[in-house]
């Protein structure tokens, strides 16, 4: 018989939470064309030359900070979603869990798939609600480099963004009204940061900023308090997409905002970017401009709210091919 696979995909995360570790998983994080568009001859010396030479060590300490007895946040809530959509679909599909960068590679998922199993079927899934050329095409590129020394290839569908979608939407109300009524106190806005990007993508034709405004809007129809957004991770000296989340988290007091609540929806799991930028760094960039209250909430993870979402988007992907006849 046959086999058909799902293979969750996510952007990675170093194996441990020191500049040896960090280095290596920049370096290939920092060295695909899609995340860096400066020709290579000219990037690469600064990258090796000065970033890698710097930054590893700042990062492992912003790792630590967050590090768990199951290692990365971002690999154990992914193994638990990969395990939660498992036992909702049962022994008839294969689950499998990659990373772009780091372990377990998507080279390796996939190849291990083929050598041991009679899958013929795969869908790909990247957990990437907005496109962009940076997560969303460099995954599939990842994918399709793989496939491309393969004699036999089984089937490929790819999981599409999902940034309007009417089950990310709704998981994304529930989740978000649910954990703002477990707080202490009532915010005066709910900002919702999204991973940055170089301005000048956008103006090359990825549509990420306008996905994500598109979520945004769609959110902040159904919400009880105003939405706004900002974008965070600025990276050298280009211009980014704005207004920067760091900035508007230090004016938000000298507008009156003085509780805050904030999310990242365009992350499918807590990271790095998450914990320690927004809950951590945000945190005192608020609060020491001026800001009285604060709250982090949690991404989708593997919420009922969010595996109810996962396994409904999955389940329509394979629409034809699963379940077995």
């Amino acid at each position: 018989m046959s086999d058909t696979a799902v293979i969750l995909v996510n952007l990675g995360t170093p194996d441990a939470p020191d500049p040896k570790a960090v280095k290596h998983y920049l370096a290939e994080f920092l060295s695909d064309r899609r995340v860096v568009e400066i020709p290579q001859i000219a990037w690469q010396p600064i990258l090796r030359g000065v970033v890698l030479r710097t930054r590893p060590k700042k990062s492992a300490e912003a790792y630590r900070q967050v590090w768990t007895d199951e290692g990365s946040p971002l690999m154990a809530i992914s193994k638990r979603q990969a395990a939660a959509l498992r036992q909702r679909l049962g022994d008839t599909v294969i689950v499998g869990l990659a990373m772009r960068y780091g372990n377990p590679s998507i080279t390796d998922v996939i190849s291990r798939l083929m050598g041991h199993t009679n899958c013929d079927r795969v869908l790909f899934a990247p957990l990437y609600p907005q496109y962009c050329a940076a997560t969303t095409a460099s995954a599939q590129d990842a994918l399709f480099a793989v496939l491309e020394k393969m004699r036999f290839q089984p089937a490929i569908r790819t999981l599409p963004p999902y940034f309007d979608d009417k089950l990310y939407i709704d998981a994304l109300h529930a989740n978000l009204k649910r954990q703002l009524a477990a707080l202490d106190f009532v915010p005066d806005r709910l900002l919702l940061s999204f991973h940055g990007m170089p301005d000048r993508t956008r103006r090359l034709g990825d549509p990420y900023y306008d996905q994500c405004h598109a979520t945004a809007q769609l959110l902040a129809e159904r919400m009880s308090l105003q939405v706004d957004v900002a974008f965070q991770s600025r990276f050298g000296r280009a211009k980014w997409l704005s207004p920067a989340t760091d900035a508007t988290l230090m004016g938000y007091p000298k507008q009156g905002v003085k509780k805050l609540a904030i999310a990242a929806p365009g992350f499918s799991a807590d990271c790095l970017e998450t914990l320690e930028e927004l809950g951590i760094r945000g945190r005192d960039q608020f609060l020491g401009a001026g800001g009285t209250h604060f709250a982090r909430l949690d991404c989708l993870n593997d919420s009922g709210e969010g595996m109810d979402m996962l396994d409904a988007l999955i389940r329509r992907e394979l629409a034809g091919w699963w379940p077995p006849s």
